[in-house]
């Protein structure tokens, strides 16, 4: 296993950070610096967003996004949800991912979430495997999405 630091995003790390997306998204357009300079910063305003991280060295080579829903129904408990899985392809399988998204959901349980959603669009059942040795339940709920015409 990886000697990684798991803790949550800092301020100077958004390069890093959109570097490690690439990972993710690779066909992606890149964000327009101030554009992501905005969005960086709402982020680490929020009461709400985590950006979780696992550095191995100097290097961030996995991350998630963990939000916190503020609700009213389930007596006042708020639920999360967990965005952005990426590890660095050269970095993978070696338990990172995992431990990032066992933070998230320690930063869940400690905010009294009732429940924590996480969605994939993979249909890789190694992927979806992974979720579930993470903890994760296939088939819960169904869900739906719409995205912007």
């Amino acid at each position: 296993m990886t000697e990684a630091t798991i803790r949550a995003a800092a301020e100077h790390e958004l390069s890093e950070l959109l570097d490690l997306y690439r990972h993710l998204h690779p066909h992606d357009p890149p964000l327009e610096p101030a554009a992501a300079e905005r969005v960086w910063s709402t982020l680490l305003r929020s009461t709400f967003m985590t950006v979780i991280v696992a550095q191995a060295g100097k290097r961030l080579v996995s991350s998630c996004t963990l939000a916190i829903v503020p609700n009213l129904s389930r007596g006042g408990r708020s639920y999360g949800v967990i965005e952005n899985v990426v590890t660095r392809a050269d970095h993978r399988q070696q338990g990172l991912g995992r431990r990032v998204l066992a933070h998230a959901l320690d930063l869940a349980w400690q905010e009294d979430c009732y429940k924590v959603l996480l969605a994939t669009g993979s249909k890789r059942e190694a992927t979806l495997r992974f979720y579930e040795g993470a903890g994760f339940q296939r088939g819960g709920k169904t869900y739906f999405e719409v995205r912007r015409p």
